[in-house]
């Protein structure tokens, strides 16, 4: 790695829907601020389904998730939380509705990264958020901490068939809320589309910048390599409070 770097290479890691949304809507919020106290992200990736399998990369993602438990940052130290923790119910700017609850992403680390906020915590649409699902995930996550029952979790939700749906929502949404020590708060939004086409246009638009050099050598997120802004020329869309 270090060989590459020295030759110029630039890796930029999560240049897809998530991370890229959730660390540019901070990074706008908190410009020409001082550090914020506190940061709350909420992920609401809205992805139409193609009928098929789970497959075994989404698969073990899932199980992953399960397994390893909630994250937040407390004091600036990242800890465990209870997965599934922190359940919200937002009603988005164009008035529809979603829930979510707290999961362990890059999302939360990003947010961390670009804000520097001691304490900062990231609920996700993906997570389940009914009450039942929420109290059988602790225990389900230790189960899967076992190699041989992870491996076989992996398997069996690889190949679960999926139905083709629609988005559960018109559009994508990240939101967030920065909080300083004075108790000032500002309140900020991004949207985009299905989330998947939107992660395509951050590839996309995050390979053409380094093309023509706009990258510096080293490992970044995409927006701490070439601007929040790129949020926005990727087809996303700021709305900040």
């Amino acid at each position: 790695m270090r060989s590459r770097w020295a030759a110029g290479s630039t890796l930029v890691t999560g240049a897809g829907v998530g991370v890229l949304a959730a660390e540019a809507v901070v990074a706008k919020m908190c410009e020409n601020q001082p550090t914020p106290e506190r940061v709350r992200v909420d992920a609401l990736g809205s992805v139409g389904m193609r009928a098929g399998t789970m497959g075994s990369a989404f698969a073990a993602s899932v199980v992953d998730t399960m397994s390893m438990g909630g994250r937040a940052y407390a004091n600036g130290r990242l800890v465990t939380v209870r997965l599934g923790a922190d359940a919200q119910h937002l009603t988005l700017p164009d008035a529809e509705t979603v829930k979510s609850a707290g999961a362990p992403t890059g999302e939360l680390m990003a947010a961390q990264w670009v804000s520097g906020a001691g304490s900062v915590t990231l609920t996700t649409a993906l997570a389940p958020t009914s009450a039942i699902a929420r109290a059988i995930l602790p225990p389900a996550g230790n189960l899967l901490s076992i190699p041989a029952v992870q491996r076989l979790a992996v398997r069996r939700v690889a190949a679960v068939k999926t139905k083709a749906t629609p988005e559960p929502c018109r559009h994508s949404w990240v939101h967030a809320v920065v909080m300083w020590p004075d108790d000032t708060r500002r309140g900020g939004w991004l949207r985009a589309d299905d989330g998947m086409d939107y992660a395509a246009a951050v590839a996309a638009e995050t390979a053409a910048r380094l093309a023509r050099g706009q990258g510096k050598p080293g490992a970044y997120t995409p927006a701490a390599a070439l601007g929040p802004d790129l949020a926005g020329a990727a087809g996303g869309t700021f709305i900040l409070g």
